[in-house]
């Protein structure tokens, strides 16, 4: 019997250390996790929720920062937080549903929906909806460019108004991927023409109650009470002030929830409680006209992070930031939502998963011109003749090429970087908030150079240089004032010159001068705005570009 007690106590010694051991590194760990949020966490700033999920469980959640600066309410696991186009997910998977009901087709034309919409050449579907490859022009760029402010009021009836007045796509449907919320906007109102329902409704009946989502839901009234609800904040030079919304959208955007009920949404991927089917359909890339498959599937973009299969997706509106980053085959999520707009919550649940998966990430392969070289020295020849105005060939926006202190310098979507040489025509950006270089094709006579430009080792923009810019005297540029008008929009721009510089006046203008990149082409803020001519060489009107909205024309009064 002393033998069995021996032995019977030196075990649960055994079993008290490894158990202290265990906590001792989970602390750890949730140590490192806190300090990644020391910033925001403290009774005078805005901040985040966090929950943290391995094998079925929540193992970690938090909340840092306050949910109403005004109450000293402080952010916990059970705030309600805006979650902008995170909620796509969810918009997806109500389509999803109705096209297992039979009610509606991934391939149907959507007039056969939304009838009141401008036929297209070619049609477009509600599967070109859900990957974003519709070519249709983004509403909430569209509102900005008709001269409506961030605080301005309109109503969902008035968006699809004013879709239903676009003449125009981006681009062919199916032919290219560019991210727009009238995509899933317009996807909310299909649900609810075709089944009856609001879109919260829908979604209330079908997976928010049955997975226990007692605090989600989607905001189509933005004059509902929501208890827990954190505020929504911007950051300014005096210190913190409110940054909320008044519309009433949903589909793109529009849903309330929490980082515990997120965990239930997470965990139904695994247990398929609402269907093994859909939940693979909604983690099923789409393709492109020419058969290049996209890394967005319904709602959720199908990528990967240090070698690691990943699905999630982000969001940003108004004073809310959100993201949502699951490793399947670790069974390991991170779900951080922000009250503040200068928090980066994508970011954040990677740096978290670096903490907890380290000895998980596989070795990711060196690409070719990935490899970092040591930086070489070019002569003021071989950097002046890169400098010059680059156009991207697709979206038509704007890289400025320059050479400053005997270093060359790009100035990009309104951000500066100084362009490290790695070999003559190869260089890497210096200082960038994302991995960035660019290649330099070699000149060919009466021919405009061109070059590549490569984000994080994936994305290629190609771009063409534009040919140089003679003198815009105030008599030239007189030439291009007067008032403009596009009946898509609608709305009237008028141009003037003054001080010697062509600016905008209509309402809710952009602020500051056009910047002329090429003949008849300028700038100004995000647009690109080029101009057009009759056959005498008389300006007849000018095509807007503004990222996720683009060739809108405009006619000269």
């Amino acid at each position: 019997m002393r033998q069995a007690s021996v032995k019977s106590g030196f075990i649960g010694g055994i079993l008290i250390v490894a158990f202290v051991l265990s906590v001792a590194i989970a602390d750890e760990k949730t140590d490192k996790v806190d300090e990644l949020f020391t910033k925001w966490d403290s009774t005078v700033s805005p901040g985040a929720a966090l929950a943290i999920i391995k094998d079925g469980q929540i193992i970690y959640q938090r909340g840092y920062g306050m949910a109403d600066l005004e109450h000293n309410i402080p952010i916990t696991p059970t705030s309600v937080f805006r979650i902008a186009s995170t909620s796509k997910q969810f918009t997806a998977a109500c389509i999803a549903i109705l096209a297992q009901q039979g009610k509606l087709f991934l391939d149907d034309d959507i007039h056969k929906y939304i009838p009141e919409l401008h036929v297209y050449d070619k049609p477009v579907t509600v599967r070109h909806l859900i990957h974003h490859i519709s070519g249709i022009r983004d509403y909430l760029t569209l509102a900005e460019l008709s001269g409506k402010a961030d605080f301005d009021f309109y109503t969902p009836e008035d968006s699809i108004e004013q879709l239903a007045r676009q003449k125009r796509l981006n681009f062919t449907p199916g032919d290219d991927f560019l991210y727009s919320n009238s995509g899933y906007f317009l996807l909310g109102v299909i649900v609810q023409r075709v089944s009856g329902k609001s879109l919260n409704d829908f979604a209330q009946e079908r997976f928010f109650k049955p997975l226990g989502m007692k605090n989600t839901h989607f905001h189509d009234d933005h004059t509902m009470i929501v208890k827990n609800r954190a505020c929504g904040y911007s950051r300014t030079k005096q210190g913190y002030r409110i940054s909320m919304t008044s519309l009433d959208h949903v589909g793109d955007g529009g849903v309330y929830t929490t980082v515990e009920d997120l965990f239930l949404w997470d965990q139904a991927f695994y247990t398929k409680q609402l269907g093994k089917e859909l939940m693979e359909l909604l983690v099923t890339p789409g393709v492109l006209n020419n058969g290049k498959q996209l890394d967005y599937a319904f709602g959720l973009r199908i990528s990967d992070y240090k070698g690691l299969n990943t699905v999630g997706h982000g969001g940003s509106f108004v004073g809310f930031r959100s993201a949502m980053i699951r490793f399947p085959e670790q069974r390991f999520s991170v779900v951080c939502l922000a009250n503040l707009s200068t928090i980066n919550p994508s970011k954040l649940c990677q740096q978290v998963a670096d903490i907890y998966l380290a000895d998980q990430f596989k070795e990711v392969p060196v690409k070719e011109p990935e490899k970092k070289v040591t930086p070489i020295t070019l002569s003021s020849e071989q950097l002046e003749d890169k400098a010059g105005n680059y156009q991207d060939e697709k979206s038509g926006r704007w890289v400025i090429i320059s050479v400053k202190d005997d270093k060359l310098a790009a100035e990009a979507m309104g951000e500066k970087f100084v362009l490290s040489p790695v070999s003559e025509m190869l260089f890497e950006a210096l200082d960038a908030p994302v991995e960035i270089a660019i290649e330099f094709a070699p000149e060919i006579k009466e021919k405009p150079r061109k070059a590549r430009l490569t984000i994080e080792g994936e994305e290629e923009i190609n771009l063409v240089k534009a040919p140089a810019l003679g003198p815009l005297t105030p008599a030239r540029l007189q030439e291009y004032a007067g008032e403009y008008y596009n009946d898509e929009l609608p709305a009237v721009y008028k141009l003037v010159v003054e001080k010697e510089v062509l600016v905008f006046t209509h309402r809710n203008a952009p602020k500051g001068p056009l910047k002329a990149m090429a003949p008849d082409k300028f700038s100004v803020k995000l647009m690109n705005i080029e101009f057009t001519r009759d056959k005498k060489k008389k300006i007849t009107g000018f095509l807007l570009g503004a990222g996720r909205a683009i060739n809108i024309e405009f006619i000269k009064k």
